[in-house]
């Protein structure tokens, strides 16, 4: 080192009011401190008063890796501002979560569940249609926030989750499917304003490295689905660093002695991503007041939107976790609160391995089990969240939008002295009320499965082995969990829709219903199907029906065959007399055959459109379709 480093860096550390031999136990990093600006000296001394002097154990002389060098402390950087309270905040955080983890501590320790309060909805009832209503004049001013961080590995799907089809009858993709969702609620909600409205209701999608360049190309390269780019903002997810032992000690890239190992910190970020952002305040001044939080690849989630908004809005919730009945020991997360020996509440998400033994362990000697419903009194979290701004913005101005972590290491041993593979601290979005006063309003709403909750995450092999009666949360049964609610929706209507069939695809049992789909415009809410169906209209099994265009009306329509309506916003449609062709039919694939593409082989079918009636309305006007 020339004497002239050596006084900058003196003269640097003094400026810094930093004693010179701070770096005596790590003297590689002494060595290179000349290197470094004051910024990432700090950062230095930072990671040395938290014990992780081992970073630079394998640290070369001055002049061999500088830029690796300097590349090492833009990761700690990175690391460190993008952490509430930053790695020294980290670091201890996770040496208290892995000593209460080693000594086997349980977090439920002190607490009694019992069942909280909540909303249970009947699909088309008098309640249901007037939640309904109340959520559409309440949408004008709700923000909805996407977390969608994850590719499509565990389906068997190399794209973002975003991107794949919801179904292949319309083949529209998950996030078309939100964007023209969110659109639709726009649309109804301002129509329900005395002049109209010129609200544009905010969406906000998490991505992380994984997903944050694919995510912006799937917006450009559709147009951003007929949103205006300006509504739509993304927030990039960093990661954290993983820990190597019980001391919490960093770990190190294996091949790269310069990097620190990261993963993913979990959906939870979502918070504090939000409130450093300033979009809260944003929202806040500019007279919203719901903040929606919703999952990649749920394709009825916006068929229970409405209503839980309009449950939100009616009994002044905080917090609305929307739910699904759940059958007692399925593996699906129960609603539950939690009240403390010393007096603290609260209502949240207990994990389904975790509330059995909690209510044994607390006098219940049968543990979780089914009531008179058929159905366990803890209802099932779907993990899709509406929050109150006021209160949020409040919670998140003293937590910094923190989230009650946790930590999973897996050990080589029973000793719980050493790990397997580094580990990482965790938290998840549905935990946000872990940390609210007792004086919060907590609740839930429950929608029948069938219309509200068909998660895609599982391939097609994992599918196969769920137990006959479970769900199989596959790209198949996600597709045919949104014909069904279509055909259960429109029965509701008083559409005389068929029996479904059974049919085994990707050796998943399904039921198979007309396909039927229609844009989110043609029917946001209950009410707005009723009004475009009347008369006495009867729908075959082996019928399909793919509706785009808003003013599309079924008049006494008797459909055996596949009919296809595109009608534009001032074109209006009225559909009468009966369609008979030989319509589409579902043809098997084997999932195991690389020649046909990976969106199709998922799902172990393909439609095959042998005949139908194709109308397009590209004109404004009335008309009349009576074959």
């Amino acid at each position: 080192m020339s004497s002239t480093a050596i006084e900058s860096t003196a003269d640097t550390l003094s400026r810094l009011g930093i004693n010179a031999d701070f770096a005596s136990s790590a003297p590689n990093l002494h060595k290179n401190l000349q290197l470094l600006s004051s910024g990432q000296i700090e950062l230095a001394k930072v990671l040395l008063e938290m014990g992780q002097s081992h970073l630079f154990e394998h640290w070369a002389d001055p002049g061999v890796d500088d830029e690796e060098k300097k590349g090492f402390f833009d990761q700690v950087d990175r690391l460190n501002s993008s952490y509430p309270g930053g790695l020294a905040s980290y670091v201890k955080s996770a040496r208290q979560l892995l000593a209460d983890s080693q000594a086997g501590k349980n977090p439920f320790d002190g607490f009694t569940p019992s069942v909280p309060k909540g909303e249970v909805l009947t699909f088309g009832d008098e309640d249901f249609i007037n939640f309904e209503e109340a959520g559409i004049r309440e949408a004008q001013k709700a923000a909805f926030v996407l977390v969608a961080g994850g590719l499509g590995e565990r389906l068997g799907y190399n794209g973002i989750k975003v991107a794949l089809s919801a179904e292949t009858a319309s083949g529209t993709c998950f996030l078309q499917n939100y964007i023209e969702s969110i659109l639709a609620l726009q649309e109804a909600s301002c129509r329900l304003v005395q002049g109209g409205c010129q609200t544009r209701i905010p969406f906000v999608i998490m991505t992380s490295d994984d997903t944050h360049a694919r995510t912006i190309e799937l917006l450009e390269s559709n147009s951003y689905f007929g949103m205006e780019p300006a509504q739509v903002k993304l927030l990039k997810q960093e990661k954290v660093a993983c820990l190597d032992d019980n001391d919490a000690r960093l770990a190190v890239e294996p091949r790269n002695k310069y990097r620190i190992q990261t993963k993913p910190h979990g959906h939870g970020d979502v918070h504090a991503l939000l409130f450093s952002s300033g979009l809260l305040k944003i929202w806040h001044d500019a007279g919203l007041r719901w903040v929606l939080f919703f999952q990649d690849t749920n394709g009825l989630l916006f068929k229970a939107i409405p209503a839980s908004l309009g449950v939100s809005s009616t009994r002044q919730y905080h917090v609305n976790s929307l739910a699904v009945p759940r059958r007692a020991k399925e593996a699906i997360g129960g609603i539950t609160k939690l009240t403390h020996a010393d007096g603290r509440t609260m209502v949240i998400n207990v994990e389904y391995n975790q509330l059995d033994p909690l209510l044994r362990a607390t006098g219940q000697v049968d543990g979780d089990v089914n009531d008179k419903t058929g159905f366990s009194p803890f209802p099932g979290n779907i993990n899709q969240l509406i929050l109150e701004l006021g209160p949020y913005i409040e919670e998140l101005t003293k937590t910094g939008g923190a989230i009650k972590e946790f930590v999973n290491p897996k050990y080589k041993d029973a000793s719980k002295t050493s790990f397997k593979s580094s580990t990482r601290l965790e938290c998840m979005m549905q935990d946000y009320p872990k940390t609210l006063p007792p004086s919060a309003r907590v609740g839930f709403t429950v929608m029948d499965a069938w219309l509200a909750y068909a998660p895609v995450k599982n391939n097609p092999e994992d599918a196969s082995k769920v137990p006959k009666g479970n769900p199989n949360h596959s790209a198949t049964s996600g597709e045919m969990a949104i014909y069904r609610a279509n055909s259960l929706i429109l029965r509701k209507a008083g559409v005389q829709v068929a029996n479904p069939v059974r049919q085994v695809f990707n050796g998943q049992e399904v039921e198979v219903w007309p396909i039927i789909t229609w844009q989110p415009k043609w029917g946001p809410t209950f009410a707005e199907i009723k009004r475009k169906v009347c008369g006495n209209c009867i729908i075959s099994q082996s019928s399909s029906m793919v509706i785009k265009g808003r003013n599309v009306f079924l008049e006494d329509l008797s459909l055996d065959g596949a009919l296809l309506i595109d009608a534009v916003e001032d074109a209006e449609v009225k559909v009468r007399g009966s369609v008979q062709n030989k319509g589409w039919m579902l043809e098997n694939i084997d999932y195991k055959d690389a020649s046909v593409p990976e969106q199709l082989r998922i799902r172990g079918f393909r439609i095959n459109k042998v005949e139908q009636l194709e109308k397009n309305y590209s004109e404004p006007g009335k008309f009349s379709l009576e074959p």
